[in-house]
């Protein structure tokens, strides 16, 4: 994998997007250069409420400080295919080594009565909420707004890349896949352990674009050519990055980049990554007109030596082969 070298994570100030100003071109440029040269960058500007973030940390932070006993009560095995619900420390895997945290999965909230619900579609359905006062209307509210700004950046990147504005709305975003992720990073002394303890190891994330609120623990770290990047907390802003779909669709202009987390800090680091994807059914095919840079995405360098543009299928057909993988036990009972 050919990554780039740079020694910071740009930051763009996106209210010409969220607004739709005349500036919004030379907004989307910007992005389009921090997905080139290194496929992170972090979002101010965006107009989302941070009373509401407020909250969502604070709902999430009582339930973690539960007993594990009350937090599987809302276990992974009940949400069945919708895959929701929480999981303790060690059950999610990453290139099959557990992971140093623990977490609960959300996504778009549907009735019983839906037909993806009523077609056993994976990944589909409700979600599973604790017994915490105001954390389902939290989480639900935290969902709406970040998929309206998912909406809003996706079309900065239809535009740095020389596209209409609803390029990805038209073609695979109509509909998208949302994935909304709250992980608890509990803090562990490094002299415990004769491995690091990595909260999450080296990974790409699968979609077309990850939008992470993260607290003021930091911890994340992006993969430069010359190392490894820290990409520390800002207050008020969101740290974006594209996946392994935006990878394919740009033929490889635009790279998902490898991160990493480590909680080092003398507390527990919570994160909120919302994933941003293609429609579930959605056959992902190459921009038409762009130049291919995907020649050197198959050697050896990429975290797990996979190559992206080398499969065929629908979004939902590679996602479950990845999820399957971080679940296995779970993928055992329930797919």
């Amino acid at each position: 994998m050919n990554l780039s070298d740079f020694s910071h994570v740009p930051v763009i100030d996106v209210v010409p997007l969220v607004n739709r100003k005349a500036q919004r071109i030379q907004t989307a440029e910007q992005i389009g250069r921090a997905c080139r040269e290194c496929g992170f960058f972090y979002v101010v500007g965006h107009g989302i409420d941070e009373h509401l973030f407020a909250q969502l940390e604070a709902h999430s932070r009582q339930f973690f400080a539960q007993r594990e006993a009350v937090k599987m009560q809302i276990a992974m095995a009940q949400g069945g295919r919708a895959w929701r619900g929480y999981f303790p420390v060690g059950n999610e895997l990453t290139s099959g080594k557990p992971d140093r945290k623990e977490g609960i999965y959300f996504g778009t909230e549907l009735p019983a009565d839906h037909p993806a619900v009523l077609a056993r579609k994976p990944l589909h359905g409700p979600n599973l909420f604790p017994e915490i006062p105001g954390f389902r209307e939290t989480v639900l509210r935290y969902l709406e707004s970040l998929t309206e700004l998912g909406h809003v950046l996706m079309s900065g990147i239809a535009l740095g890349l020389g596209l209409n504005e609803h390029y990805f709305q038209d073609r695979y975003t109509g509909a998208p896949l949302i994935l909304f992720r709250i992980f608890n990073y509990p803090y562990v002394k490094i002299a415990e352990t004769a491995d690091i303890p990595w909260g999450v190891g080296e990974h790409t994330d699968y979609g077309l674009l990850t939008i992470l609120r993260q607290d003021d623990t930091g911890g994340l770290q992006v993969k430069s050519r010359s190392g490894w990047v820290d990409a520390q907390p800002i207050p008020g802003s969101f740290v974006c990055n594209i996946g392994d779909m935006l990878d394919r669709l740009t033929r490889g202009i635009y790279r998902s980049t490898p991160h990493r987390v480590i909680n080092t800090s003398q507390r527990d680091r919570v994160s909120f990554p919302f994933f941003f994807d293609p429609n579930f059914d959605a056959q992902i095919q190459p921009i038409e007109g762009l130049e291919d840079h995907t020649l050197a995405e198959g050697i050896p360098g990429r975290w797990d030596n996979a190559n992206v543009h080398d499969f065929s299928g629908t979004y939902g057909d590679y996602l479950l082969n990845k999820v399957s993988k971080v679940f296995p036990e779970l993928r055992n009972n329930v797919l």
